[in-house]
């Protein structure tokens, strides 16, 4: 941790034996790691002579750990820079139940290497940008919304600078040096266009065209996204209602600073943007809590195909019942906002149906809709009240 900056203690907590923590650049993995394995043996893959050793000799680390204590646990950090260092750390674990922690950047040469992730021997968490949980007093939902909250971002003296230069080092070092695409330019038109996407449904068909490349390329460059951590791709419940429903699934990059970014908008918040932004902050809220708490065992959005403007944000899925979720950017509600809920209302073991927004007064409509202001959500996650 750069002196003079603080800490702030992640809802992640170190999994019993070794494990993979995953996370986008400035996330704070390497931090968490230090905190929580002060005594470790840390092999830093982000140290060019290091990272060049053990390239061309992967072997190498189990010299290096021959004479550590089998107690001792080792830190790989950027881990995936090396994939092959895996089989080492599968023997190491299988000769003397060394534990690791594997902090990564991106899942995606792990995934195409020669390896399983260790064959389910070491499990896999994510680190998320900051939430309000762990922000505590420093939370400022504005701020979230215009620049995000990676740690190395919100503790930035310029964050709009240090935004901008995050882009370009994601393109030059998780794109360019990774050789992740063959055609740079293609993949630098797709980026700002796939950022309009954040919080929508995605159509790949009309992204294809507007980036001037094929769908089949366009598909592998939201691929990439998903798999270096930046986006995921929320899938649509078929909740199988008397109702066709959407198939397409919807985009959300992991930070809502990040998108901005992307797309070369780093000034103050406009209006068209702050539902996006702020569903996307739910959704990371939900996830990073997921990562302790089992909050759903699956999550997605729901929407009929007819009616185009009735749609739930969020439906959680935890064993046979499920929960819903809509938000709202705005301070004051009109009947129609509950629309997607009451859609619901025939769906069987929705055990709450709640709708979150900007305004003051928590409410319950007749029919059982729950109105909750955002901070009586933010309580609700931080006591493990969400579900009734």
């Amino acid at each position: 941790m750069v002196s003079g900056q603080r800490y702030y203690p992640r809802l992640v907590l170190p999994p019993k034996g070794s494990f993979f923590l995953l996370g986008v650049r400035g996330v704070g993995k390497s931090t968490w790691a230090r905190d929580k394995f002060p005594d470790a043996y840390w092999v830093d893959l982000l140290d060019e002579s290091r990272y060049q050793t053990l390239l061309a000799n992967p072997g190498l680390l189990a010299s290096e750990l021959r004479d550590l204590p089998a107690q001792r646990a080792v830190v790989l950090d950027e881990v995936q820079r090396i994939p092959p260092l895996l089989n080492e750390v599968h023997r190491a674990i299988e000769s003397s139940r060394r534990r690791f922690v594997l902090l990564g950047s991106s899942a995606r040469r792990l995934k195409t290497a020669t390896t399983n992730l260790l064959a389910g021997r070491a499990v896999l968490r994510t680190m998320h940008p900051l939430v309000p949980a762990e922000l505590g007093g420093d939370f400022d939902l504005e701020r979230v919304l215009r620049f995000g909250s990676i740690p190395v971002i919100w503790q930035a003296d310029d964050p709009r600078a240090a935004l901008d230069a995050y882009v370009q080092l994601y393109v030059k070092e998780e794109i360019r040096s990774e050789a992740l695409v063959r055609n740079l330019p293609g993949f630098l038109r797709f980026l700002p266009l796939a950022a309009l996407f954040h919080g929508q449904v995605i159509n790949v068909a009309g992204l294809a065209r507007d980036a001037a490349t094929a769908r089949a390329t366009v598909e592998g460059y939201l691929d990439i996204l998903q798999d270096t951590l930046l986006a995921t791709l929320l899938p649509a419940f078929e909740l199988r209602l008397r109702v066709r429903e959407r198939r397409h699934p919807k985009l959300y990059w992991v930070d809502a600073g990040l998108a901005r970014a992307a797309k070369r908008q780093l000034g103050p918040v406009g209006a068209e943007e702050r539902g996006p932004l702020l569903e996307g902050s739910i959704l990371t809220v939900l996830r990073a809590h997921n990562e302790q708490d089992d909050l759903f065992e699956e999550i997605a959005y729901w929407a009929p195909v007819q009616a185009r403007q009735t749609e739930v944000d969020f439906l959680m899925r935890r064993g046979r019942d499920y929960l819903a979720l809509e938000v709202k950017a705005r301070s004051r509600l009109s009947p129609s906002d509950l629309s997607g809920l009451r859609a619901l209302a025939e769906a069987r073991r929705v055990a709450r149906r709640v709708l979150i927004y900007l305004g003051e007064q928590r409410l319950r409509t007749e029919d059982g809709i729950e109105v909750w202001p955002l901070p009586t959500f933010l309580d609700a996650m931080v006591k493990g009240t969400l579900w009734p």
